[in-house]
C-alpha cells in the first residue's frame, strides 16, 4: 500500500514521464519494427538494381531501333548481333547457374 502511495506521489510530481520511458525501454517490440525496416531496405535495393539493369537493356533496344529507322542498317545490324551474343552469353550463364543449383 505504501509503495502505491509513493508511486502516485511520484507521478503527481512529474515522474510519470520517467516511468513511461522505463516501460518503453523495457518493451521489445521495436525489434520487430527493425525487421520490417531491413526488409523494406532490401526490397528498395532490389528495385533500384532492377531499374538500372533493365534501363540499360531498354536503352540498347531503342538505340538499335533508332539506327534502323535512320537508314543506318549496317550499324543497326551489327549492334543487334552484339546484343544477341550478349543475350546468348547471359542465357548460357543462367543455365549453368540453374544446373549447378539443381544437381
Amino acid at each position: 500500500m505504501k509503495s502505491k502511495q509513493k508511486l502516485e506521489t511520484y507521478k503527481s510530481q512529474g515522474g510519470g514521464i520517467i516511468l513511461r520511458l522505463r516501460r518503453r525501454l523495457g518493451d521489445r517490440s521495436g525489434g520487430v519494427n527493425m525487421e520490417y525496416v531491413i526488409l523494406a531496405v532490401l526490397v528498395a535495393a532490389a528495385l533500384v538494381w532492377a531499374v538500372v539493369y533493365f534501363s540499360r537493356t531498354i536503352a540498347k533496344m531503342f538505340l538499335t531501333s533508332s539506327e534502323a529507322v535512320t537508314l543506318e542498317h549496317t550499324k543497326a545490324q551489327s549492334n543487334l548481333n552484339k546484343r544477341r551474343v550478349e543475350l546468348d552469353k547471359g542465357r548460357k550463364d543462367a543455365k549453368k547457374y540453374h544446373d549447378s543449383m539443381h544437381k
